[in-house]
């Protein structure tokens, strides 16, 4: 070992700087394979945990469209009943004999809530009586919302900033808050956070600089609370989705990495219970695995171009629309 030590060191500098670069490549490249092979396993292979364990009922919100809609759906067809909260009744009311059609043995209840709102307190009370004495064992909290499109910081008035900060931080935390205490009593209960890639995967947003603060809020919330109760029988996660076919997101087709709003409640469900924050559609996960590979300047410069022709094209809709 040490005539071997010996030749190392004695070697010319190119040769000990070719044996340098040869062990960092090779460093690298299992590096990666390890990651890669942990990639597949968790987002395809990984086998989702039996639901039931936590409890008879869900409470999802958000769910009058989108990503929480599909959540009632797939929760729904594991059998496990569903307190359905959002803002528009007919939607909801349309939920519930979708599900009842489908899954006759599921119940459902909704309550009509705009987190927006200044009734924040009055709804979160209806809430409570709704669940009370239900074993409420999970609890997706998927309501959020976003910028019309995309826009300097400065340029975000005080309504938009109140309405992203009751939304997507002052829900979450309440619900939070509402149902946690139950679950602490029967010492167990999962709780789902939806962020986004906007405040974990990408080093940064611009031009969504108060929306990408208010998930990255979520994720740093989920982390400390599954830290908190993970040995109380409580599972807390943060849930991180890239683009989605949903009305917030402004897509109207699917495609490879764009899943419908039900493909991506499908692999959600399978990820509950497991790492605190997770990406749990296949494509994501890969999408966030390349992005970590790119130097974050690069990341923010292509991300700042994109978002200044989402800009462009905002301005240009609204003063068509005021001409109009």
């Amino acid at each position: 070992m040490h005539a071997l030590l010996g030749r190392i060191l004695s070697a010319p500098p190119e040769q000990l700087l070719f044996l340098a670069f040869s062990l960092l490549g090779t460093y690298c490249a299992i590096r990666a394979g390890i990651q890669f092979a942990t990639a597949i396993w968790i987002v395809l292979l990984r086998p989702g945990k039996n639901l039931h364990r936590y409890g008879s009922w869900a409470v999802v919100t958000g769910a009058s469209d989108g990503i929480g809609r599909a959540f009632c759906f797939q929760l729904a067809a594991r059998g496990i009943n569903v307190v359905a909260v959002g803002r528009t009744e007919s939607k909801l009311e349309e939920l519930v004999r979708d599900i009842q059609r489908i899954y006759s043995g599921v119940l459902v209840k909704f309550v009509v809530l705009d987190f927006a709102s200044e009734k924040l307190e009055a709804g979160l009370k209806s809430i409570g009586e709704v669940v009370e004495g239900l074993e409420v064992g999970i609890l997706v909290n998927n309501v959020g919302v976003s910028y019309p499109y995309a826009r300097y910081f400065h340029e975000v008035d005080g309504d938009l900033l109140e309405r992203l900060v009751r939304v997507n931080v002052v829900a979450t935390t309440r619900m939070s808050q509402l149902l946690v205490p139950q679950m602490l009593k029967r010492r167990k209960g999962a709780i789902v956070n939806i962020g986004s890639g906007s405040g974990t995967i990408l080093p940064s947003d611009p031009l969504y600089a108060i929306y990408a603060a208010t998930k990255g809020y979520i994720e740093i919330l989920s982390r400390s609370m599954y830290n908190e109760y993970r040995h109380c029988g409580i599972d807390v996660q943060c849930q991180v989705p890239l683009y989605v076919k949903t009305k917030m997101a402004k897509i109207r087709n699917t495609s490879l990495t764009v899943p419908s709003p039900e493909a991506y409640a499908k692999s959600a469900l399978r990820s509950i219970g497991y790492e605190a924050v997770a990406t749990p559609y296949w494509a994501h996960h890969l999408l966030w695995w390349l992005i970590s590979l790119v130097p974050e300047r690069i990341v923010s410069a292509i991300r700042l171009s994109s978002n200044l022709d989402l800009r462009r094209r905002g301005q240009a809709k609204d003063a068509k629309a005021k001409a109009n």
